[in-house]
């Protein structure tokens, strides 16, 4: 019975679930992004999100070219592409599970978004999205100022397409999927969260072939990079910008060519790896913010702030 004696009407409401659940979404996101730039100015805040990937790339750049003391435009495309994208990563990983920490224990506001009429995850999802946009377009500008300054080896007549699009379709699934992981750890955890996703995208660093290849790690570190998504997807980026830069995951010597037999992995078998961890990062992450929500539920963790 609706305010005033009128009966509600269920027919009203047919049909505007997938309407709602995108509502929610970009309502989520646009609040995202004015809290990521803390309501400033918007060219001063696209400053500061494009000048620390960027220097970052300067800075690699320059420490390989002393130490190595080389000047192939394979091996600069090979550290431009990796800190280029990782830089995205960061953004990515962090952006959902801080938005789970700026609501508990900066707004005090967890508790309420959880009993909204809006679907958590949805919420969840909108908000760190903003975050993995600021990512993305430092990660792009990043990757641009790379290829035109650094001479990082893209030929505009080189670039495979489809392998690019394909591989950052999968990259964007896989980072987003990592990021709903640690957003479930997060509304588990108590003291000093904030610094679990930047440690976890550190510890992913080493083994994703960002800036060096897997085969320099010992043998199970190695096999742990083979199994992220993170690592088949940066190769798969390079091989599409540069086909001549070295590869991430194989190599001589590498775990890799010694379970295969081959010291590079063809473009076939880096898409299907890169889909099949993929989708098991994706179905973890699932399950696992499903189980945490639970579990915060149960246990009364959404009305709980640590003072961390």
């Amino acid at each position: 019975m609706a305010a005033g004696g009128a009966v509600f009407d269920p027919s009203r409401t047919a049909g505007r679930a997938g309407f709602d659940q995108w509502r929610t979404f970009w309502t989520a996101a646009r609040l995202g992004w004015l809290m990521e730039a803390n309501w400033t100015d918007p060219l001063l805040f696209a400053i500061y999100s494009i000048a620390k990937p960027l220097f970052g790339v300067f800075i690699l750049v320059f420490m390989v070219s002393v130490i190595s003391d080389a000047s192939s435009a394979a091996l600069r495309g090979f550290v431009v592409i990796g800190s280029a994208l990782w830089s995205f990563v960061v953004s990515g990983i962090a952006g959902l599970a801080q938005s789970i920490l700026d609501d508990r224990e900066r707004y005090r506001m967890l508790r309420y978004v959880y009993v909204s009429p809006s679907d958590f995850s949805v919420v969840v999802l909108g908000r760190g999205v903003a975050r993995v946009g600021v990512g993305l377009i430092g990660a792009g500008i990043s990757l641009a100022v790379g290829i035109v300054f650094l001479g990082a080896g893209v030929q505009a007549g080189g670039i495979d397409i489809p392998l690019l699009v394909a591989a950052m379709a999968l990259g964007l699934a896989s980072v987003v999927a990592i990021g709903i992981f640690m957003a479930a750890i997060c509304i588990q955890t108590t003291q000093d969260s904030w610094h679990y996703p930047e440690a976890v995208a550190g510890a992913l660093f080493i083994v994703s072939g960002a800036v060096f290849p897997l085969r320099v790690l010992p043998d199970p570190i190695q096999a742990f990079g083979l199994l992220s998504p993170l690592c088949w997807w940066i190769e798969g980026v390079r091989r599409a910008l540069v086909p001549a830069s070295p590869t991430g995951i194989g190599g001589p010597g590498s775990l890799f060519e010694r379970l295969v037999g081959t010291a590079t992995p063809g473009t076939g078998t880096v898409l299907v790896v890169l889909l099949a961890t993929g989708a098991l990062v994706t179905l973890a992450a699932i399950l696992a913010f499903r189980a945490s929500e639970r579990r915060a539920k149960d246990r009364g963790l959404f009305d709980r702030t640590t003072g961390s």
